[in-house]
């Protein structure tokens, strides 16, 4: 293949420093390239003088750099972006880390590990962007026009068994247990550098087809995960790249249902968190589009609750109730022996939680009442965070009925669990209560309840 130079043709210290860490000479290098591009069908003929060529600073065109950085990651048994070996030239700009839906496996395992990656490193382009709506709703079109991906085995590098996808999985649900009681700013460094240090070295291995599946699907969970506490923690940019990473990880898992989640438990709530009621409702539809016919009763109804909310936030009282009906149809059909595991979260109390939203912003003051309080009889006390919001829901639908002094007195339970916990959206919500309370911001009762608050936030200084 021909070569184009970089743009400075500096010599390319990253390929140097990778071909020395892996132990490779440059006509061992060639010789690996070449037996890799065969696999996927490429006919290279490098050799050690092409290597050198390479060190140089030139670039090799078309799919050559995606597979030098596949042979080495064999050789050193993990995950290698084209970014590390230096021939990015452009394509993997820092702004754009984690926001395509990949058109090939090989190019989800770079973009999902380069995002980690990243992330450890603590580089400011991730939490610092904002979301763009269209980042959240191309991918989701991807999805839906994406045909499923051939195949997922691969050869080369350590041996992945069904004992690692386990692990994958036992670690998400103590990690998912560890978020609920006190909020991802204490959870979400963990997730991250498991991610980076330990996944990324399963994807780089070698395992058959079925077992891929498994490992993707687990991915897939985790890295959700990951979105939800980016969310937790206050960053959106950083959230949609992980949830758009999700989402291409459920599809090489075969695993349509679990896409559907993505966009209508990641995409469409961070949607809402950002104020973006026509997207959380196209989002949670293309959720239902995607995922017919793979997912149980449980899911749908979730998928429903989740457009129910769009139509919530703009207004639209009428589709808002239709929605919200036929996530209770669909509820009432539930059967949880059924579900997978990532859906079993999802009972009466959550969706009662869901309508409570609903009915506060349509400001229905004696509905949301009445769904907010279902859903704290029914959240156990392990669901902190869930608790701690739920009260709040409670406590601005109280004001909305004008009982502000019941309002304050619910408002103060919450601040107390909130107080154990590093969560922005617990945050979020008192602030909003807040806000809601300011026309009756002379009574007795509402500066009394400033003044805690004042007082609390002094102490935790």
């Amino acid at each position: 293949m021909a070569a184009r130079p970089l743009v400075a043709r500096q010599p390319n210290e990253r390929l140097q420093a990778l071909i020395q860490e892996a132990g490779c000479s440059n006509a061992g290098l060639a010789r690996r390239v070449n037996m890799c591009g065969a696999e996927h069908g490429l006919d290279l003929r490098y050799d050690k003088t092409s290597v050198a060529r390479w060190l140089r600073g030139q670039q090799p065109r078309g799919r050559a750099p995606a597979i030098i950085a596949e042979a080495l990651g064999r050789k050193l048994g993990r995950t290698v972006t084209i970014d590390e070996i230096g021939m990015a030239n452009g394509k993997n700009l820092a702004s754009g880390v984690g926001l395509h839906f990949a058109p090939t496996v090989l190019g989800a395992v770079e973009q999902a590990c380069e995002l980690w990656r990243s992330d450890v490193g603590r580089r400011d382009f991730l939490s610092g962007s904002t979301v763009a709506s269209s980042a959240l709703v191309e991918p989701s079109r991807d999805w839906l026009i994406t045909g499923p991906d051939a195949g997922v085995a691969r050869s080369g590098g350590p041996r992945v068994g069904m004992a690692d996808v386990e692990a994958v999985r036992a670690t998400t649900r103590a990690l998912t247990d560890l978020d609920h009681r006190f909020g991802s700013g204490h959870v979400r460094p963990i997730v991250v550098h498991y991610l980076n240090s330990v996944v990324s070295g399963l994807l780089a291995g070698s395992y058959r087809e079925a077992t891929g599946r498994q490992l993707f699907a687990a991915v897939a969970r985790l890295t959700e995960l990951a979105g939800y506490m980016a969310v937790d923690t206050g960053q959106p940019g950083l959230a949609q790249r992980y949830y758009i990473q999700a989402l291409r990880m459920a599809q090489a898992a075969g695993d349509r249902a679990y896409g559907g989640y993505v966009l209508a438990a990641g995409m469409s709530h961070l949607a809402a968190t950002l104020g973006n009621p026509r997207e959380i409702a196209q989002l949670a539809r293309a959720a239902q589009e995607g995922a017919r016919g793979h997912v149980t009763p449980t899911a749908q109804a979730m998928f429903h609750a989740a457009e129910a909310r769009g139509h919530a936030l703009l207004g639209d009282a009428r589709a808002c109730a239709v929605a919200a009906g036929r996530a209770v149809d669909a509820f009432g059909h539930a059967t949880p022996q059924d579900d997978p595991e990532w859906i079993a979260h999802f009972d009466q109390a959550y969706l009662a939680d869901e309508l409570a939203h609903c009915h506060r912003d349509l400001d229905q003051p004696g509905p949301a009442v009445q769904r907010a309080e279902e859903a704290l009889a029914g959240h156990p006390p392990t669901r902190v965070r869930r608790r701690a919001i739920g009260l709040l829901v409670l406590a601005c639908s109280q004001v909305q009925a004008r009982e502000v002094e019941q309002a304050c007195h619910t408002a103060a339970q919450a601040t107390a669990l909130l107080g154990g916990l590093r969560s922005n959206r617990g945050a979020e919500y008192l602030e909003d209560f807040r806000r809601r309370l300011e026309p009756f911001r002379n009574e007795p009762v509402v500066r009394e309840f400033g003044a805690r608050l004042q007082d609390e936030s002094e102490v935790a200084a």
